[in-house]
């Protein structure tokens, strides 16, 4: 075995996990998870050596790989409407299951689009230039898929409290 095929072993030892993980909550379904990160990882290992930055190179073609995977045609027949669990849980930072379980049905609903800005700002902690490289889409229409993808979420949800009322009550109060 060669030090580049060791390198990428490694590479792929280590950010397995939580590729599958961004790769699930961007599209929904562990399989198709599996399938766009394997996907994603071959195209990577394909260029190898000649990447700056593997990990951020490997997070963009996943989300990628993710959102191609649900515009496949078999995918709208075939997709669960998540009334099932996944077979195991993506890390997270809300420590309720019921919370976390809640929040992903509800992020599944979310266009795909609008889910992958969201998923990639808020969970991958990518700014809005990153993000705005990763989709390969101006700054303006990551800005303007965060606020409409956390307006359905909120919509989901059933949060009742929208940005514009947060500040118009902050104005009253004041």
């Amino acid at each position: 075995m060669s030090d580049t095929e060791a390198e990428f072993r490694e590479f792929v030892g280590t950010q397995m996990e939580a590729l599958r993980g961004l790769a699930y909550l961007t599209c929904g379904d562990w399989q198709v998870a599996e399938d766009a990160v394997l996907a994603a990882l071959a195209r990577l290992y394909g260029k190898w050596g000649r990447v700056d930055n593997p990990e951020a190179y490997a997070r963009t073609a996943v989300v990628r790989a993710a959102i191609d995977e649900t515009r496949r045609p078999w995918w709208r027949r075939e997709q669960s409407h998540g009334d099932a669990l996944p077979d195991r849980p993506a890390p997270d930072a809300i420590t309720s299951v019921d919370d976390r379980v809640h929040l992903r049905r509800a992020l599944l609903q979310v266009p795909v689009k609008h889910r992958a800005v969201l998923v990639l700002r808020f969970l991958e902690g990518l700014s809005v230039p990153q993000t705005a490289a990763a989709l390969r889409c101006p700054e303006g229409t990551v800005k303007a898929f965060t606020s409409r993808g956390l307006e359905a979420l909120r919509a989901i949800l059933g949060v009742e409290i929208r940005t514009e009322e947060r500040v118009e009550a902050h104005h009253e109060a004041v």
